[in-house]
């Protein structure tokens, strides 16, 4: 039996609204499934927004029931009518969806960042912090990276949770189950964040729904560290597998050392990943290389520093296919300001903000081949039969220019 507060017992008999009462309902349900004692309160949410009916008919429900955010949450990719319909012909029922799914986000009070990245910027938590986050890259940076507290939320919990200002208290909210399960040791040399995106999806298919203490035996890894790393490295972890949090030796806060990693246990496995894994899954996960019909970059969204190395490829040139960068709308207006979105947009690209690639505007793609340099964004669009070559983001960059992927892109241009 969940033991509730005097404010929650409210909130469950409805006295604070119809809505109020049904995200409690669920948050309580949610509880007793998985034994949490008591609920405790949140500071911060993100909701991972889909624009799909399932979605739209559950916060539309809430809104009728009168539900309001007490946690004002920040919202996932939708993507950007506007935007994308000088591109492609869009659908009137896909335009009422995003339409209404906007609607219904503002009106219950969440914050409308359409980010699938809210951890680099607008929603940032400290360490130790509760919150509640979904959304795939976003559980595993924020549980990791900086040591906040949340479960792999779903969008629906998430939102529950926004309402209800409260979440159950049970899973990764617990020191005890965050304590690292497997030493992985990576014997890669890590030359690029791409590399990090390769062994995000292979330490998974190593060590099942394991935590990871990962270890880089290049030392040299160790300062370089970006944010398009991290984020790659959970992003594609919550890809293959379902990890919702990892620890990196010396590094995350909850890794000063092994000792600190295993909470005081001894290391219960130890795994080696070297290069020929990373090399191995790459084969496996991506289209052979060819000719390709378009690029897309930006799943998760590209941050500017990598935007920037995209256009220092191709600016002052044409593109022999066309190039989409799916970003924030904070980050698009950057570029604009600094002359980079000119600059692409001049080679035949676009930055396409507040958009997911797992999104219906993306029709006119079906069916064709790309490259891209997102293992996850490979994975998401088989079920809407694109083909990706997956490489890294700047020979990515070159095969945009060639419309060809070639074993060394790179050295065409040289």
């Amino acid at each position: 039996m969940v033991k509730l507060s005097k404010d929650e017992e409210r909130m469950l008999d409805g006295k604070l609204g119809k809505g109020t009462q049904t995200a409690m309902k669920i948050q309580v349900a949610i509880a007793e499934a998985f034994g949490a004692p008591y609920m405790v309160p949140i500071s911060r949410a993100h909701v991972a927004l889909s624009n799909q009916e399932a979605d739209l008919w559950f916060v539309e429900k809430l809104v009728k029931q009168g539900a309001h955010c007490r946690i004002r949450p920040t919202v996932n990719p939708s993507f950007n009518w506007e935007q994308m319909s000088k591109i492609t012909t869009l659908r009137k029922k896909d335009e009422e969806i995003v339409k209404r799914t906007d609607a219904a986000y503002k009106k219950i009070g969440a914050i409308m960042t359409y980010d699938c990245t809210p951890y680099l910027q607008l929603n940032v938590p400290k360490i130790d912090e509760i919150i509640s986050y979904s959304e795939s890259s976003a559980t595993p940076f924020v549980n990791s990276v900086y040591g906040a507290k949340t479960n792999r939320e779903s969008a629906q919990s998430a939102l529950c949770a926004a309402i209800t200002g409260v979440v159950p208290y049970y899973g990764y909210l617990k020191k005890e189950n965050r304590k690292g399960e497997v030493l992985v040791n990576v014997l890669a040399e890590m030359k690029s964040d791409f590399d990090f995106q390769l062994l995000g999806y292979v330490i998974p298919l190593k060590i099942g729904f394991k935590i990871p203490v990962i270890n880089f035996k290049n030392k040299a890894v160790k300062s370089n560290f970006s944010n398009a790393s991290l984020m790659n490295l959970g992003a594609q972890m919550n890809t293959s597998g379902n990890v919702a949090i990892y620890h990196i030796l010396g590094f995350t806060p909850e890794a000063k050392n092994l000792k600190d990693a295993f909470q005081g246990d001894t290391v219960p496995e130890t795994i080696d990943i070297t290069q020929a894994d990373l090399d191995s899954v790459r084969d496996k996960i991506s289209a052979p290389a060819g000719k390709i019909d378009f690029a897309l970059f930006g799943c998760p969204h590209l941050t500017f520093e990598q935007i920037q190395r995209v256009t220092n490829i191709i600016g002052g040139k044409k593109l022999a296919v066309p190039l989409f960068i799916m970003s924030s709308d904070p980050t698009r207006r950057l570029c604009e300001q600094m002359g980079i979105l000119r600059t692409i947009q001049e080679t035949g690209g676009d930055i396409i903000s507040n958009t997911c690639m797992d999104q219906p505007c993306w029709e006119f793609l079906y069916g064709k081949k790309g490259v891209t340099d997102s293992p996850k964004c490979a994975y998401y669009t088989r079920r809407r039969k694109m083909e990706f070559v997956i490489t890294d983001l700047e020979s990515a960059a070159y095969a945009a220019l060639e419309g060809e992927v070639i074993d060394e892109p790179k050295k065409q241009f040289i």
